[in-house]
Formats: structure tokens, C-alpha cells, sequence
């Protein structure tokens, strides 16, 4: 497969209160985002838990992205800062597993930003293209 054909799979776990409503802003508002992106809905950010980031990357997602409340706006508090004590975590994983740091992100995105959404969607998907496929990508 050569790197021009190459079209990324992104898992982006979005929480409810803020990431994935501005996906759907994005979406009334007729903002165009690559369509790679596969969203999961999750109460909070702080509820990933490494290892479902982990399950996808290793199920063949070639990128993983969280998006949660900016902090001081998470609906649980502090969901959001324990979301971003495990995305160290998972960049250490990510270390041990042999995959780049750029697989994974975690971005702040609001209710209310739903160009933002749209452009942290495009940066993810512009980014894990240029890696090319995840070594745990099935043939």
C-alpha cells in the first residue's frame, strides 16, 4: 500500500458535556472534517482508561485522540485533570508498545467550538497520515 493510498483510522473518545457536542456543532454547522474519524461517546475524558487507548491501537486504530472539558469546565469537576495524568501514562505505553507519540493526543475542545473540533479532527488525521499505517494494522 503506498503512502498516497494510505488513509488513517482514528478512534476519538469524546465526552458528552463538551468534545462531542462541539462534533455535533461542527456537524450542524456543515464543518468539513476528514471522514477517518470514528467517535465514541464517553460520559467524561477522565473515564478513558489507558488500556482501552491501548485496545484500539492494538485492534488497529492507526491513531487515538481524547477530548474532553477545558480544565475548570469538566462536568465532573476534575475528570478532565485525571484524563490528563493518564495521557502520560499512555505516552509511556505508547514507548514500550514501539509506537510514535503522535498516535496519540488529547486536545481541549468545548460545546462551543465547533471549528476547533473540526481543525483538531483534520491536524490528528494530517498527522498519523504522514506516519503512515500502524505496525499493528492488519494486512
Amino acid at each position: 500500500m503506498s503512502e498516497e493510498q494510505f488513509e488513517p483510522i482514528i478512534v476519538a473518545f469524546c465526552c458528552n458535556w463538551c468534545s462531542y457536542a462541539g462534533a455535533d456543532l461542527a456537524g450542524t454547522s456543515r464543518l468539513q472534517y476528514p471522514p477517518n474519524v470514528r467517535i465514541v461517546r464517553v460520559m467524561c475524558s477522565g473515564m478513558v482508561h489507558p488500556k482501552l487507548v491501548m485496545d484500539a491501537l492494538n485492534k488497529g486504530a492507526d491513531g487515538v485522540l481524547i477530548c474532553g472539558c477545558h480544565p475548570g469546565d469538566c462536568h465532573y469537576l476534575e475528570g478532565n485533570l485525571k484524563a490528563q495524568k493518564r495521557a502520560e501514562a499512555i505516552g509511556l505505553l505508547l514507548e514500550d508498545f514501539g509506537l510514535e507519540p503522535e498516535r496519540f493526543r488529547l486536545e481541549w475542545v468545548s460545546a462551543s467550538e465547533g471549528p476547533r473540533f473540526a481543525q483538531v479532527m483534520t491536524d490528528m488525521v494530517e498527522a498519523v497520515r504522514s506516519l503512515g499505517p500502524s505496525p499493528y494494522r492488519a494486512a
